[in-house]
């Protein structure tokens, strides 16, 4: 699941729904890379079961929610939606309830991202953040649409969302214990987030799954913490840890909230089909073998 945006209501910074828990590349990938370097992510439907792990001070006393990821191949791109709910009632009994909506079109080649971000906290609508950002080998920028018209430089390397954990998957399967890739998922109006990501552990297939497509398939445990470099707070706006497998799917999900964390398991999965759109794949044809009349140049 590439991963999900943190998204920020009143009175509770750092929501998030980033990670495809979300969804090429290699350990070092950049928005060059080649597609064919990419781990093979996969379109899926997944839903995902949240529940109270832990509080750390803060007035939350319990905690229930639900997570809907989706992941459509669209030919050139891909459709990722988003969807998390949450409910959570204070040590007064008071109940809240927070609903955001996240949907995202990403090129494969990484070169631009149509975004927009909802959220609402007990009815009450949070602004918009939409736009579209375009990335080229030398960086790119932002132009939002909402709240308010405005444009953001992008640094050389950032990544949009399933890039992001294409490169996380690519890094586990490369044996890397860390990596920090700068990436713009439009969740923020201030451009890209800084992200630290810990490889925990890799499990070879069979891996213990409910789910029989994903158990031949190896999976990586990862940490990853986002940070806001417009703002220069090294504590990070929210954190979250998955066990990917290596099509991009999670079935495991910890998202910290900061006064409490949430756990979500995989209770709903599988696969999409592409698009009956998409043109079929066309072979070049092969080139013909030529003999030089004269011996190469030195």
């Amino acid at each position: 699941m590439p991963g999900m945006p943190p998204f920020q209501p009143a009175a509770r910074a750092g929501w998030l729904v980033h990670g495809w828990v979300a969804v090429g590349v290699s350990a070092a990938w950049l928005w060059a890379g080649p597609a064919d370097a990419a781990p093979a992510m996969a379109a899926h439907r997944a839903v995902y079961d949240l529940t109270l792990a832990a509080v750390s001070g803060g007035d939350v006393v319990t905690a229930e929610g639900q997570l809907t990821f989706v992941l459509s191949d669209m030919c050139s791109a891909w459709s990722t939606q988003q969807q998390l709910h949450l409910r959570t009632v204070n040590r007064e009994g008071a109940e809240s309830l927070s609903d955001s909506d996240y949907a995202v079109l990403e090129d494969k080649d990484g070169s631009s991202l149509v975004f927009r971000a909802d959220q609402t906290e007990n009815g009450h609508p949070a602004p918009r953040i939409a736009g579209e950002a375009h990335m080229g080998r030398r960086g790119g920028s932002v132009h939002y649409t909402a709240p308010a018209p405005h444009d953001v430089v992008l640094p050389a390397g950032t990544l949009f969302p399933v890039g992001h954990t294409a490169a996380i998957i690519a890094a586990g399967q490369a044996g890397q214990g860390e990596i920090s890739p700068t990436l713009f998922d439009g969740t923020v109006e201030t451009g890209a987030l800084g992200t630290y990501v810990l490889l925990l552990g890799h499990e070879a297939p069979p891996v213990a799954t409910t789910f029989p497509a994903l158990a031949n398939l190896s999976a990586q445990r990862v940490h990853v913490a986002y940070y806001n470099p417009a703002t220069r707070d090294m504590t990070p706006l929210f954190e979250t840890g998955m066990r990917y497998f290596t099509n991009g799917v999670a079935d495991r999900v910890d998202m910290d909230f900061g006064q409490f964390r949430m756990a979500g398991t995989l209770r709903e999965f599988r696969l999409l089909p592409m698009s009956v759109h998409c043109p079929a794949p066309v072979s070049a044809p092969a080139a013909p073998t030529l003999r030089p009349q004269h011996p190469p140049p030195a």
